[in-house]
């Protein structure tokens, strides 16, 4: 792969490399080599080659590892790795994998001497702590591989060719270099909240010997710290020319609606891919009643035509990439363990944009109806012709253009497979009367049915609040009696 070139003169690249250091809390890492992964299928090989070549340590952290065909087969290769004394270290979520796998599954492997941890179960005097979920998908063996993704250990993942269900469509990285260590290092943060630290399994990512020229940034968030928003709200911003981005569970929120919606005024080609029909039905309703707004401002919305689309990626101006676990939502964003690599990197966003326009390809575009086209591209030219403002990154003088563009583009899409947006915003509020009318039928008619449980609900926070109270009341008299 060819190294970055530059994009911009070197006093504004270096105020933008400084700003997006900071906005991930994340430093640039050079030295790396990093290849795309597409769907399961080769997500599950390459992960099991490595795992079975192991010969120090095995880091694995997943969201789901379900007890099924391929469940099994990782818990078993895992076995032999330990058997060999190899050290393996796995973390599951607690909430992902319930329904999934039980504790017997795990059985095995701690007989063989690895060790299990299931991320934030339910305890007492945590009462909202269920809500921060391990959501990421990572796998570092011998602190020389190194895998991220938003692919889970799940049979689901490889579809089902008896019933004609096609594969997910998910995408995730492979990397080797100083990035690895950064890999590791996320991972022995989740591993020591759970419970005892791990030994030093990897050297500083300084120290890792170069394997490429591929420069990038490994995003390790962690519930509030919101490194990823502030990162995909930077790029939003910067963007000069294209924004395309995918998502499994797109739920936008003001902030970040209003960031696409300015880039794409000013000229962006900004798009997002998400699925047509979702695993989560109830988050892809939620999705649709946000198109209007984005189709409003010019953002082209494709749904997906396959089974399920559960990647997390962008790419920028054919210069930057993310790949990665978060979704565009405020879970991922603010409450959830995720991991993600922003990639600087032109060769590696050449490979991301060809594999986004293969997969518009198998996806239906969602437009306003005719004449609500007519009156945005009317809009849109006479924007078009207005002087053009400054920009911090460049990029205004294609801007008549690129509204000429999208008047194209908006005349275009009635030749070709698109679907008019229909009425998102009356579904969500008839489900929502009827689940209250239900609800109130039930508290006048049973009365019963709503006091029991809320009963029991206000029982349970006041039992975590009190327990809760009473340690942190040790830990102020601890503390007094240190200091007398």
């Amino acid at each position: 792969m060819t190294s970055t070139p530059p994009l911009a003169p070197a006093p504004i690249r270096l105020l933008a490399e400084q700003a997006l250091s900071r906005a991930a809390g994340a430093p640039l890492l050079g030295g790396n080599a990093a290849s795309l992964l597409i769907d399961a299928a080769a997500h599950f090989d390459a992960w099991l080659a490595a795992i079975r070549g192991a010969r120090q340590s095995v880091l694995l952290e997943n969201y789901i590892v379900r007890d099924d065909e391929v469940g099994r087969a990782f818990r078993d290769a895992l076995v032999e790795c330990a058997r060999r004394g190899v050290l393996v270290a796995v973390i599951y979520d607690w909430l992902g994998c319930k329904g999934q796998s039980r504790a017997s599954f795990w059985a095995p492997l701690r007989a063989a001497g690895g060790q299990v941890r299931g991320f934030n179960p339910p305890q007492l005097g945590q009462p909202f702590g269920w809500i921060s979920r391990d959501h990421r998908k990572l796998l570092v063996v011998d602190g020389v591989h190194g895998f991220l993704s938003g692919v889970c250990i799940s049979q689901k993942w490889l579809g089902d060719p008896g019933r004609h269900v096609a594969p997910w469509r998910d995408t995730g990285v492979a990397l080797q270099g100083p990035a690895v260590a950064e890999l590791a290092q996320a991972f022995a943060e989740s591993w020591a909240s759970i419970g005892t630290p791990l030994p030093t399994l990897a050297p500083a990512p300084q120290e890792l010997a170069s394997a490429g020229t591929v420069a990038l940034r490994v995003i390790a968030t962690q519930p509030a710290t919101a490194g990823m928003y502030r990162l995909d709200q930077l790029i939003a911003a910067m963007a000069r020319k294209t924004l395309w981005l995918t998502d499994a569970y797109f739920i936008g929120i003001a902030p970040y609606v209003q960031a696409l919606a300015a880039a794409a005024r000013d000229g962006v080609d900004v798009r997002l891919l998400v699925p047509g029909s979702s695993d989560i039905p109830i988050v892809a309703g939620m999705s649709r009643s946000g198109y209007r707004p984005l189709l409003k401002a010019g953002i082209r919305v494709f749904e997906w035509n396959g089974s399920m689309l559960h990647a997390k990626t962008a790419v920028a101006d054919g210069q930057w990439a993310r790949v990665g676990s978060s979704n565009l939502n405020v879970a991922s964003w603010l409450s959830n363990r995720e991991i993600d690599v922003a990639v600087e990197d032109a060769g590696f966003a050449q490979q991301l944009a060809e594999q986004y326009e293969r997969d518009l390809g198998n996806a239906t575009e969602i437009v306003l109806a005719p004449r609500r086209w007519r009156r945005h591209a009317e809009q849109v030219k006479s924007r078009a012709t207005r002087p053009p403002r400054p920009h911090l990154m460049g990029g205004s003088s294609g801007r008549a253009a690129a509204g000429a563009l999208r008047i194209a583009n908006t005349v275009g899409a009635a030749l070709t497979d698109r679907r008019v947006l229909g009425d998102t915003a009356t579904g969500p509020l008839l489900v929502g009367a009827l689940a209250l009318a239900v609800l109130a039928v039930v508290a006048i008619v049973w009365p019963a049915m709503i006091g029991w449980p809320l009963g029991v609900v206000a029982a349970w926070f006041a039992l975590n609040f009190a327990i809760r109270a009473w340690h942190l009341r040790r830990r102020f008299r601890r503390q007094a009696t240190e200091l007398d």
